[in-house]
């Protein structure tokens, strides 16, 4: 393979302009130029991509935070990150957290120490005031869940909205009793959906019933069957579930089964997240569509502009409501 010496000595010229020619920084005379592009192709160089990262001070490199790499919500957004950020010559890392304080610090270091240029943050769990230092000094935005407070840039949809729309449309079509398959409300997203579906219920004239509300700590397909099956021990059950996640709702879908009960018939159910699986269930699912892929390159954009020290300002997308064969 052939250096950067070989290069200059072919053209006839000093390293320090092979230099500036690769890394078009200073004025070269175009004879000049011409010389050394033609030497670079005879000798086929291949110029050190660490080497040019080291002295321009940077990675090209982001690091992507989830906590699991097994939730599927998250595919989608990490292909939209991974596509946009190659083709602004960057290359990504995906981070499982596990929620892991000793992980995130890990993580975190390889920023401050010049090992990555920025991150994209999908855990809600991470510490909030490590989050905050880190952003104080580094580029860091986050996905989908986010810092009610806005200190730190976010993409993301209007949970609450979504969740009314979806409470609004199991309403309209006639059901009473309505149930609440919920995360931990530790997370934002948790306390929005829930917001939205309190809302719902208000604007039709309703109570909410606090046993049809079932919070869960797990994040799994297992978790919303479990849920379903404590909904389904109430002396008059649900006729109706909203689910905060598709696989929250797919759990409960196939505990309904179980339980010799028809979907829509007896009991309608509707999910959030429009992940692929939503789509292969019996009966499909209706679920709110998030604009994942799109959220996936947005955030990446804003990432990218934030390593230039542009400014950018967080964003709201729209969500959409896809009714199929279980309302």
């Amino acid at each position: 393979m052939a250096t950067i010496l070989e290069v200059a000595k072919k053209a006839g010229v000093s390293v320090a302009t092979v230099s500036r020619v690769l890394n078009n920084r200073h004025q070269v005379r175009e004879v000049t130029r011409s010389k050394v592009e033609q030497a670079i192709i005879a000798l086929n160089y291949e110029p050190s991509v660490l080497g040019r990262n080291l002295r321009n001070s940077e990675s090209r490199l982001l690091l992507v935070l989830i906590p699991s790499i097994a939730n599927p919500f998250y595919t989608e957004i990490i292909n939209g990150i991974e596509d946009t950020a190659i083709k602004e010559g960057y290359n990504i890392m995906l981070c499982e957290t596990d929620s892991n304080p000793q992980r995130e610090a890990i993580y975190f270091n390889l920023v401050r120490n010049r090992m990555a240029d920025g991150i994209i943050l999908m855990d809600p769990t991470i510490n909030r005031n490590n989050v905050l230092q880190l952003a104080d000094q580094h580029p860091i935005v986050q996905c989908s869940e986010f810092d009610k407070d806005g200190l730190i840039s976010y993409v993301s949809i209007n949970n609450e909205l979504a969740a009314y729309q979806a409470v609004k449309h199991l309403i309209k079509i006639g059901r009473q009793r309505i149930a609440l398959i919920n995360s931990e409300e530790k997370f934002l997203y948790a306390r929005e959906r829930r917001a939205g579906y309190e809302r719902a219920f208000r604007e039709y004239g309703r109570s909410v019933n606090p046993s049809y509300m079932y919070n869960i700590k797990g994040l799994s397909f297992e978790n919303g069957q479990q849920a379903m099956r404590m909904l389904l021990e109430q002396q008059e059950k649900p006729d109706a579930v909203f689910a905060v996640s598709d696989v929250f709702a797919i759990g409960a879908l196939k505990e309904i089964h179980e339980a010799g009960l028809s979907v829509p018939d007896e009991i309608a159910i509707i999910g959030f997240d429009k992940i692929s699986f939503s789509n292969m269930t019996y009966p499909t699912l209706t679920t709110i569509a998030q604009p994942m892929y799109r959220m996936g390159s947005i955030s990446a954009e804003m990432i990218i502009a934030k390593i230039r020290g542009e400014k950018v300002e967080s964003r709201l997308l729209e969500h959409e409501l896809i009714i199929r064969e279980s309302t």
